[in-house]
């Protein structure tokens, strides 16, 4: 099985989605994730979502989509002993991460210097709305309001519409993904040269390169993006969506050999011949005509056919689906994207993410169930050294 991370430990302070998503990413690549949470309350994403009976147990679907495969251990950081224990744990970490509002974990004592003091080896990474420096860095945000912030809403929906939010939450998604990537590369840093690193990780960094070509094009030329629709940001008119008889497809024909294997896959050769259309230049000239033409034919067939025709004449086409309909694929079963486990209090299988790669022919997942607030705290404290008798005085305390 590919464990690459196997060995390595990882002590998660952080909540919600983007940290959690990055460690999660660490954990089904063999780390050893020990996630810290706040006791008797824990992860924000423990409660709410559409299935009572595991919000009520704090096992809510937004918390175990992320966070399979780690260990759940209760700390109150704000008392002194919670404090001393957390800093224990993290002196024999590999990796530390955090989504505390920047400032606060060098408040509490748990900053990049006080801790490679403690561990001079460590891969401390840090993850926030807009990084550790700058004039936002001590606002917050959530991925809504990077997303207003950053351009794409002003690129997406059709022209008039007024500025259209991504329907998924892709930058915390993204910036997880982002921040795992960065702890990987520390992690070879730190074995190279033995010593620390500091990994700086923000939305709105990761929301701004989502979006390199058209931040460079802005900068060079001062072009400003638009509202685009479903359209092709080539604007080649032989690509973006186009309706069928019974949906949209979106195709992509953008240079001479994909437009000339789409023509002949639809039958229609003619447009081959026709002056207005026989380069780039001349496509681009007579968009309007030859999208109308193209129109016509795609309206003569359902949009799957359409794609299965142009499939075979290597044209890049597919129907517009709904996310149900493509979990239903055999595409993504084949793939692995997803796995079931079976959590207590709920009658049939939940569906958690895998990898978003495979390794070996494999889609790496974590043998690991998400675990119950606290379940894993004395084992790891025991582990740690600490006895039972301060065990049991730490529980009546409520410090763990």
């Amino acid at each position: 099985m590919f464990q690459p991370l196997k060995g390595i430990r990882v002590i998660d302070l952080s909540q919600v989605l983007a940290g959690p998503y990055a460690t999660y990413q660490l954990a089904l690549m063999g780390a050893e994730v020990v996630k810290i949470e706040k006791p008797g309350e824990g992860d924000w994403t423990r409660t709410g979502g559409p299935l009572p009976e595991l919000a009520e147990r704090r096992m809510a679907l937004g918390f175990l989509g992320h966070n399979a495969g780690k260990k759940s251990v209760t700390l109150d950081l704000k008392s002194p002993d919670g404090l001393a224990i957390a800093r224990q744990l993290l002196a024999d970490a590999d990796v530390f991460v955090e989504n505390f509002k920047p400032g606060v974990a060098e408040r509490l004592g748990l900053g990049f210097e006080a801790l490679r003091e403690i561990n001079p080896k460590l891969v401390y990474c840090s993850i926030s709305a807009f990084g550790q420096d700058g004039p936002f860095s001590n606002r917050p945000a959530y991925d809504h309001v990077i997303q207003g912030m950053c351009g794409i809403m002003l690129t997406t929906g059709k022209p008039g519409d007024g500025p259209v939010k991504v329907g998924a939450p892709y930058i915390d998604y993204a910036t997880g993904m982002n921040a795992a990537m960065a702890i990987i590369a520390a992690l070879r840093e730190v074995e190279r040269t033995d010593i620390a690193v500091q990994v700086d990780v923000a939305m709105l960094d990761t929301a701004m390169t989502l979006m390199a070509s058209l931040m460079s094009t802005h900068l060079t030329t001062g072009w400003k993006p638009v509202q685009n629709g479903n359209e092709a940001w080539s604007a080649s008119p032989s690509s973006g969506a186009f309706e069928t008889a019974d949906g949209i497809l979106m195709l992509a024909a953008n240079h001479d050999t994909q437009f000339h294997n789409m023509c002949h896959a639809i039958g229609r050769e003619d447009i081959l011949q026709d002056a207005r259309w026989e380069n780039v230049a001349e496509r681009h000239a007579n968009w309007e005509n030859l999208r109308e033409t193209l129109e016509q034919t795609f309206l003569t067939k359902p949009a799957t056919d359409w794609e299965g025709i142009l499939a075979e004449a290597a044209v890049p086409a597919g129907r517009i689906r709904g996310l149900d309909e493509m979990l239903a694929e055999p595409q993504v079963a084949a793939r692995g994207l997803t796995r079931e486990i079976r959590i207590d209090g709920h009658d049939g299988p939940i569906h958690i993410p895998t990898m978003s790669f495979k390794a070996n022919g494999e889609n790496s997942t974590s043998d690991l169930m998400p675990r119950s607030l606290g379940a894993d705290t004395e084992a790891v404290l025991r582990a740690a050294g600490i006895s039972q008798e301060k065990l049991d005085a730490l529980r009546s305390a409520n410090i763990i």
